[in-house]
């Protein structure tokens, strides 16, 4: 082997093992950091193990489970993500866990797949020995999906809006408390600004109660800051204020969880003290709602139950002014699940309260039950349905100060990272009006129908029309808002325009939109219905007049003396009585002008009868006079194709009224 050759080899051999080297670094260092990632993990410190997953990633973006991994990580976090990670790890390795089909169909179910994750649970499912103590909570999972697909299949018009970044963060923001003037909130957060600044065994901030205000409800919310002498080391949330905002009711952790109270002086809240023993206990009480009158308490706790779950209780205040022995609300509102966060109305007839039992799309719903003042008993309750409620957590709905929109929290897409504060609004009618122009010459356009086409959040078709006025050509509509509609504008039956108009989210009662269309217009038909004069009839009558019998002697004189042209009869009534009666009575009107030009020599090939009932008025029907110009019959020429009938010349002249004399 000579010099040159030895050369290479040995660089070609050092070459190799530094590789050799640094790939068994980089392994070992992968290794490590998912060995600290899966110690978090394995605590459930999911914020925590992510770091060191996405470390892994960065430089094996093929590890499986560090993909699997950091995907269940994400979930509480970013759906889209975990998504995205637990489908790519399972492709690179189809046993990366033993329950993926388990983790796919959470995510798919969290994410809007609903068909899709009940075949993941059916997967997993088949994985499990019969007598498997994971059988029954996948059966409700799968049963979950079913409700949420049927929930979102049939949605409800509701507006739902983020609160803003004033008040949500990355983290989790819930139990939203309004103040009666709608301008002050309280909130409970594990942002950054937390007292302490504290993490729990879960890598979580605990919670701490925040304040902010606004100057009107129209205003954005102030930078929040956390409620002074109120919050503890550990978990603080917030939960009603009460006795006119004079006292705020709220939670601590403290004795596996209480209630206490605080008491507004001089502007400060004071330190908080516990609410009872009647109501405290040594389990956990979590969400509570006082009476406008200070009589009932509501409240969940798990201390009566043999499970563990929260159930709803009530507690009537004493003479003395103590909590009494509190009462279970029954099981038909308390499931073998989760029931917790009551909220009544004003006037106590309604309760909305959340729960992960009943019929839930999956993790906790709102529900709604209404109490029978007559059988003294609460109704079923109701899934307030999408998009109030979603396939995550959706909970402490709380009503503004006038009832017009709700506050909600919820772990949903669009939202800042965990839980937001969201505002529920239900979308309302808006009111479009304005006139249709013609294109060519600006002018107004009498009788044009403007019909405007759209679906409902279910899907399901909704349509409105009116017909533009016949003195100002101007056309008034009340519309569902939010939607894009297909808007048709037609006259005398054909349509001269079709366009799209999107009609932004209303949530009030009184909001108008101008809006004016400018079509392309030729009255082709003006000709022929000046040609003749109309005839009149008497209220609910038929019976032709004497000078209708003139005016009709006249036009037979004409049409003899013009075989080419043919007519449409045209019946027209003032709206007296039903649109139904009013197409009957208008045919009749027709149909007594078409018999008396028949019996005078005129071809029944020769006319047609048509009925618009009191659909195209000529004048406004507020006066006996206007009335009287709509009790009509019209005769219009009839063109062939491609024939104008200002074109059509008739033997004869025209006198000043615009009636045509024949040549004598």
């Amino acid at each position: 082997m000579n010099n040159s050759t030895t050369r290479v080899f040995r660089f070609s051999f050092l070459f190799c093992f530094a590789l050799l080297v640094a790939f068994s670094a980089m392994a070992q260092s992968n290794r490590q950091l998912v060995k600290r990632g899966n110690k978090f993990f394995d605590d459930e410190n999911y914020r925590s193990a992510i770091p060191f997953y996405e470390q892994v990633l960065a430089k094996d973006p093929d590890n499986a489970q560090a993909l699997f991994r950091s995907g269940v990580s994400y979930i509480s976090f970013d759906k889209e993500k975990a998504s995205e990670y637990i489908y790519r790890a399972q492709r690179l390795n189809p046993k990366v866990a033993k329950d993926v089909e388990y983790w796919l169909g959470r995510i798919d179910h969290l994410n809007y797949r609903f068909d899709e994750a009940v075949a993941h649970y059916r997967a997993y499912d088949a994985t499990l020995k019969k007598n498997d103590e994971r059988k029954p909570e996948i059966a409700r999972l799968m049963q979950q999906s079913r409700n949420a697909k049927a929930q979102f299949n049939n949605a409800k018009d509701i507006f739902v809006k983020n609160l803003g970044d004033e008040v949500n963060t990355a983290y989790s923001e819930h139990s939203p408390v309004i103040a009666t003037d709608d301008n002050y909130l309280l909130f409970t957060s594990r942002s950054e600004n937390v007292t302490g600044g504290k993490a729990d065994q879960y890598g979580e901030y605990y919670e701490d109660i925040f304040e902010t205000r606004r100057t009107d409800p129209t205003a954005a919310w102030q930078q929040p800051k956390p409620v002074a002498n109120i919050n503890s080391q550990f978990h603080d949330a917030a939960i009603q204020l009460f006795d006119n905002d004079t006292k705020l009711l709220l939670y601590r952790d403290q004795n596996n969880g209480d209630f206490f109270f605080s008491t507004l002086e001089n502007g400060t809240w004071s330190a908080p003290k516990p609410l009872g023993n009647n109501i405290n206990t040594r389990d956990y009480e979590g969400d509570a709602y006082i009476t406008p009158d200070g009589k009932f308490l509501y409240y969940s706790t798990s201390h009566y139950s043999e499970n563990g779950d929260k159930d709803i209780y009530v507690s009537e205040r004493d003479a003395n002014g103590g909590w009494g022995k509190p009462k279970s609300m029954g099981t038909l509102i308390n499931s073998p699940d989760d029931d917790d966060s009551p909220y009544l109305t004003r006037d106590g007839k309604t309760m909305y309260f959340t729960s992960r039992g009943h019929n839930s799309m999956g993790g906790y719903d709102v529900f709604v039950t209404k109490f029978d003042s007559v059988s003294r008993r609460w109704s079923r309750p109701e899934n307030m349905g999408y998009p109030i409620n979603t396939p995550d957590d959706d909970a402490y709905y709380r009503l503004s100060p006038d009832g017009s929109y709700a506050y909600l929290s919820s772990y949903r897409m669009g939202g800042y990272g965990e839980k937001d504060i969201w505002t529920i609004n239900y979308i309302k009618n808006v009111v479009i009006r304005g006139h249709v122009y013609n294109l060519r010459d600006k002018s107004i356009i009498p009788g044009v129908e403007l019909v405007f086409s759209g679906q409902q959040a279910n899907k399901q078709a909704i349509s409105y029309r009116d017909v533009t006025k016949p003195d100002s050509g101007t056309y008034s509509v009340s519309v569902l808002s939010g939607r894009k509609y297909q808007v048709s504008v037609s006259k005398d039956g054909n349509n001269i325009a079709t366009e799209e108009f999107d009609i932004p989210v209303v949530t009030n009662d009184t909001t108008v939109i101008e809006k004016d269309f400018f079509v392309p217009f030729t009255d082709t038909t003006a000709a022929g219905r000046l040609a003749f004069e109309k005839i009149y009839f008497d209220t609910d009558e038929y019976t032709l007049r004497a000078e209708s019998v003139t005016e009709l002697d006249n036009l037979v004189r004409i049409l003899k003396a013009n075989p080419g042209i043919n007519l449409s009869i045209n019946g027209h009534c003032d709206s007296r009585n039903t649109d139904e009666y009013n197409i009957v009575l208008g045919e009749n009107r027709a149909k007594a002008a078409y018999d008396y030009l028949v019996k005078n020599g005129i071809a029944q090939t020769r006319l047609v009868t048509v009925s618009y009932g009191e659909r195209r008025p000529a004048a406004p029907n507020d006066s006996p006079e206007n009335m009287q110009l709509n009790r009509r019959t019209e005769f219009m020429i009839i063109a062939r194709e491609g024939e104008n009938p200002a074109d059509i010349k008739i033997q004869g002249g025209t006198n000043n009224n615009g009636t045509i004399t024949p040549k004598k």
